[in-house]
Parts: structure tokens; sequence; C-alpha cells
């Protein structure tokens, strides 16, 4: 499920994902140039020779070059024409089209960068780049698929997870990605930090899928009220009855979600520099902190794969939205296309702790004071609460229990 939207203090502008637009036609006489064909000649300069050469080589120069191996480029041409989303022009395929965008996005380039290399007009790569974001958008829902039924493996598998969180489904976090609005839009999407951004909502799996995510949200906001904002909307954040997501202590403990115990230290090795955990809750935290960072491993490859996420474009606010979305559509075909890509791989979940410190920075919102009333528009009743802060109390329990006696047997 994915959602994205652009908001002010009066209204939400619901921008769905299933967003309609009307692709240009496809002439590129605009150019001042006609022709009918694709040259078959390649020793021009022209963008045609630079996509074919790269499609034409290795796999690796794909992925370098428009951010996913050949196999996976190939197959998502096929997808946008298939449905219609995407044509052949005079001049430009469908795969330039594709890779025009890619290679922008992919690198944090601007339209005159681009089309020194391409060779075209400024308005023929913007309009070609708007046409491929758009056709994305048409199908993003496709890419995002909400947890399954399933244990995942990355708890199943470790001693240390299991069965303490066999219920959980992943981890919701925020970041701020850098957001160009106009100077009296400025207000709202100025941080804590200062720094003009929107904030962006995800949940997301252990194995780096994005379940879930809202983007648009003014970078001012507090976290539980863009939380609400999934929550409650039409396209909303569903949790799967009698499972829950991992989230951090600038969230309370409540049904579907559980948060960390506020006030614990916590280090990530549960024995590193002479410090044993001293109790259960400062366990669980150890071990929910551990968990949780596969917000931080999906946004660091998203962010790797898709570097125009760490500045602010220089587009429309709503292109600005979509680009979010889109870029988190892609990280997810990708991932299921190729799921040993290299980005992937450098994100893995036994890799990160050892390479944190290389890491894209995440700008994360720190709990601050509101004035405004935090709580939930969803009102849960005491004995909700009550329960999800007794299976918090459970699960720190029974591996508190469990760590006692292996230590005794060692």
């Amino acid at each position: 499920m994915v959602s994205c939207f652009s908001h002010d203090e009066s209204d939400q502008h619901i921008l769905s994902a299933e967003v309609d637009f009307a692709m240009e036609n496809s002439d590129d006489e605009k150019d001042g140039v006609f022709s009918n064909y694709i040259p078959k000649e390649l020793s021009l300069p022209n963008g045609a020779k630079f996509v074919d050469v790269v499609l034409s080589g290795q796999s690796d120069h794909c992925l370098e070059n428009f951010r996913m191996d050949k196999q996976a480029f190939y197959k998502l041409c096929d997808i946008l024409q298939g449905k219609g989303l995407l044509r052949h022009t005079n001049r430009i395929k469908i795969e330039e089209q594709l890779a025009i965008f890619l290679f922008i996005i992919g690198h944090n380039l601007r339209t005159r960068a681009v089309q020194e290399l391409f060779r075209y007009s400024g308005e023929t790569i913007s309009r070609h780049f708007n046409n491929v974001l758009n056709a994305i958008m048409a199908i993003s829902l496709e890419f995002f698929q909400p947890p399954g039924p399933d244990i995942p493996p990355e708890i199943l598998e470790d001693p240390r997870f299991y069965p303490y969180f066999k219920d959980c489904v992943g981890a919701v976090d925020r970041i701020h990605i850098p957001v160009m609005v106009g100077i009296d839009e400025q207000g709202p999407f100025r941080n804590k930090n200062g720094l003009l951004s929107q904030s962006v909502l995800a949940a997301c799996s252990f194995d780096l899928r994005f379940h879930y995510v809202l983007a648009g949200w003014e970078g001012s906001a507090s976290d539980l009220r863009v939380l609400n904002s999934a929550l409650t909307r039409r396209n909303n954040l569903q949790v799967p009855e009698g499972k829950y997501y991992l989230v951090d202590s600038k969230y309370t403990n409540m049904p579907g979600f559980i948060a960390p115990y506020n006030g614990i230290s916590c280090h990530l090795n549960e024995y590193s520099d002479g410090y044993p955990p001293q109790d259960s809750r400062e366990l669980f935290n150890q071990r929910h902190t551990l968990l949780r960072n596969a917000t931080d491993r999906s946004f660091g490859a998203l962010k790797s794969r898709f570097p125009i996420l760490m500045s602010a474009p220089p587009y429309p606010l709503q292109t600005q939205v979509k680009l979010v979305v889109a870029a988190c559509a892609l990280h997810n075909y990708i991932l299921r296309e190729k799921p040993d890509d290299l980005i992937f791989t450098m994100y893995e979940h036994g890799t990160v702790l050892q390479m944190e410190e290389s890491l894209p920075p995440l700008e994360v919102e720190h709990p601050i004071m509101q004035v405004e009333n935090p709580a939930l528009d969803i009102a849960f009743d005491t004995e909700q609460l009550e329960f999800s802060s007794q299976l918090r109390d459970s699960i720190a329990g029974d591996m508190w229990d469990d760590c006692i006696s292996d230590l005794s047997t060692m």
C-alpha cells in the first residue's frame, strides 16, 4: 500500500498513486528535428548511442548507469509498454525514455547535464522525465505488498528474536527528505533543525521491502500527526490482526505498534565493552533496536540507489512527492527481480552494524514538545493499551528468562 499527498493547513490534497496523466504525442518536432526512425548507425555521439552501449555491455554497467541490471530494466520497459503507459516516439525508444529518468534520479543530475549527454533539448528531457514518472506512479501500487502470514525468516532463524518477536512484521519510522518550495510556503516545511523537508513515513520489512509509504507531509509536522494520517486516510497503513510493527521512542506503545521502554540505556551488542544487559527491559531494548534498524537499512539502500532524494530537486512540490513514492516502488521492484543486487547486499542485516558510520546520513526527527495534543485520532480504550503494555512486558520477561538460563549453562 502506498499513498502520497501534498498537505497545507486548511486541507489535504490527496494525490493518489493511481494518478491520471496525459502522455505527450510522439512528436518530437518541438526540438526542430524531424525523424521517422532510430538511426542504425551508432557512430554519432547521441543519446541513443549512450543507451545502446550501456545496454549492450555488461550488466554491471546498466546497474551503474540506470540503477538496475539489464534483465530488470528490459522487463520494466515491457511492463510499461504492455500497460500502454509508455510508447516509442519518432526518435526516442521506450528504453531511452526510461534510461533518461533513471539516469537523472540515480545520479542526482539536472536537466542541462542530462541533455548534454543524451543530446536532446531540455524540453524533451523534461517531458519524457515526467511521462516516465507518471507511468511508474500509475503502477506503483503493484510493487507494494502488505505483510504475509508467515514469520519473517530474519526472526524465525535468529534465536535472539524467535520466538519472542514471532508476531512482528516489520518496523515503522519516518525520515526527512529535502524539499524545495516557494518562500511563502517554507514555514510549515521547516523542520526542527531549520531545514526545509518533507516528512516521509514508511513501514518496512526486515528484508528491505517497503510495505507502505506516506510522503508529502511538511517537515514541521509531529511524528504522531504523520502516523495518525497514515492510519486514518483512505489508503491507510494496515496492520494485520494479531501482528505489530516496531517503532522507536518517538511513538507510544499501542495496539499494532511496540515501542522500546523509555529511559532505558541500550547497547547494540548485548555484551559489548563489558556491559551486559542489566534487566529484561534493557535486553528488550537492545534486541528491539537491532530489529528496528530495518528502516535505516531500507532508507539507506533507497538513497544509495537514488541520490536525488538526498537533495532538493528544482521540481514542483507534487513532483518531489511523487519522486519519493516512485523511488520506493522501483526499490521494491528491483528487490523482487534481483534480491542479490549489489546495493541490497551492502545493506544486508549481517553487515549493517559494521558499516554504520559510512551510511548516507538520515535526518530523523527526535521527540520534541508539541503545543497541540499529540493524541491519535484513533481511540484505543484502556484495555487495549494495557494489553499492548502487557505484551511488551511478556516478550521482555520471556527473553530475559531464557537469557539467564543460557548464561547459567555456560
